[in-house]
């Protein structure tokens, strides 16, 4: 998270940094400039949040800055009225967009004037490339439209502090104007295999990624499934997760600007610091974000009778993962922390986090059905013994 960027600092003359221009975080500035909501929470409901009118968008918007954002990503919310439609909009910053609720279209047009177009719905997936124009147009008379934009505008901004520069620069950028085939804005990809199971889906839109057939990844918790996105050929990461009923993942850490927005079922999820004695929980269902804070140990639980499907997005993809830090992260996800990896296997957690999961799913009737993908025994002999 960005501290500096809120600090106000006095010289002896009585000037404030912004007037003697250290310190400064063009991003931060230009947000207050644009006259929307800007929230900074740990954990919202993007159905809910409060917008308004976004005289740059010709729409409804906020800007949303999770405790755990970091520096690099930002998350736009568009709220499109019923009817309505954005002004067409160009910008050098990286663009990823989720469709929280609602049903619409989008257009995109290229430098060499070829122009693609697609309808989307809700959990819908598409990406903007570097500098094409594009609209966004909500397709009922009757109903909002919100989507969620995670982009690079923060870092973007940042580098070049120069807002006409990053909103008003012609042309494009022909080799990332539209990556891959042109059928990619119609739900076509390609598989990226992996022998690391971190297979890959590279496209440019997803029609729902409730609906995406997913892998195996049962490392990283019994009967988990994944896959990874590579959006238009960008430097934005994304995936989306599933946790069938009565299973939970595996706890785990990693540096900051993970934004997880839950698309399907609900549940909660627990976090604490290395060392730490209390966990903070949250509970969450469809159009939850959250973004764990730096290297803060947190674990997602599925309390619902259908499958909980998350879909991440952080700064740094699969194809280009932008730091070492980010590497890092990638390969040690599901690696023990014993083993220098960011993991938590379900032999070494606390007692108390699988008896807290057991009482939460007795309240609603369901079962635990982590027996049926792994060795349960690791998880009920430390209660035993603790009883």
């Amino acid at each position: 998270m960005n501290t500096t960027a809120n600090t106000k600092m006095i010289d002896i003359e009585g000037k404030s940094n912004d007037e003697l221009r250290y310190l400064m975080d063009p991003y931060l500035g230009w947000c207050k400039g644009e006259g929307i909501p800007i929230h900074e929470e740990f954990c919202v409901d993007l159905h809910t949040l409060e917008t308004k009118p976004w005289d740059r968008l010709g729409i409804n918007g906020a800007f949303v800055h999770m405790e755990g954002r970091g520096d690099f990503i930002s998350l736009f919310l568009y709220d499109i009225p019923p009817g309505g439609q954005s002004i067409p909009q160009q910008h050098l910053f990286e663009e990823l967009i989720l469709v929280v609720e609602g049903h619409g279209s989008a257009k995109i047009e290229a430098t060499d004037g070829s122009s693609y177009s697609f309808e989307w719905g809700p959990n819908s997936l598409f990406a903007i490339p570097i500098n094409a124009k594009y609209q966004l147009f909500n397709g009922s008379g009757t109903e909002p439209a919100r989507l969620a934009s995670t982009n690079t505008m923060c870092i973007t901004m940042n580098v070049f502090h120069d807002y006409d520069f990053i909103f008003n620069t012609p042309g494009g950028i022909p080799g990332r104007e539209v990556p891959g085939h042109p059928d990619w804005y119609s739900g076509e990809g390609a598989f990226v295999p992996s022998t690391a199971r971190r297979e890959m889906w590279e496209t440019s839109f997803v029609p729902d990624v409730t609906a995406f057939e997913l892998r195996a990844f049962s490392t990283r918790g019994a009967g988990s499934t994944n896959i990874q996105f590579c959006m238009g050929d960008g430097v934005i990461h994304a995936h989306t997760s599933e946790m069938i009923s009565g299973t939970y993942k595996k706890g785990h850490r990693h540096p900051p600007d993970y934004h997880v927005h839950i698309v399907s079922g609900s549940g909660y999820s627990l976090f604490w610091h290395e060392g730490d004695t209390d966990y903070q929980r949250y509970d969450w269902s469809h159009g939850s974000i959250f973004a764990p804070t730096n290297m803060i140990f947190h674990q997602h639980f599925n309390t619902s009778k259908e499958p909980v499907r998350y879909y991440a997005t952080a700064m740094g993809s699969t194809r280009y993962p932008f730091t070492k830090e980010k590497r890092d992260a990638k390969l040690g996800v599901d690696v023990s922390v014993d083993d220098g990896g960011y993991q938590i296997e379900y032999e070494d957690q606390d007692p108390y986090i699988h008896k807290l999961y057991l009482e939460e799913l007795a309240k609603n009737g369901l079962e635990c059905t982590l027996g049926d993908h792994m060795d349960y025994s690791v998880l009920m002999d430390p209660l035993k013994k603790n009883s």
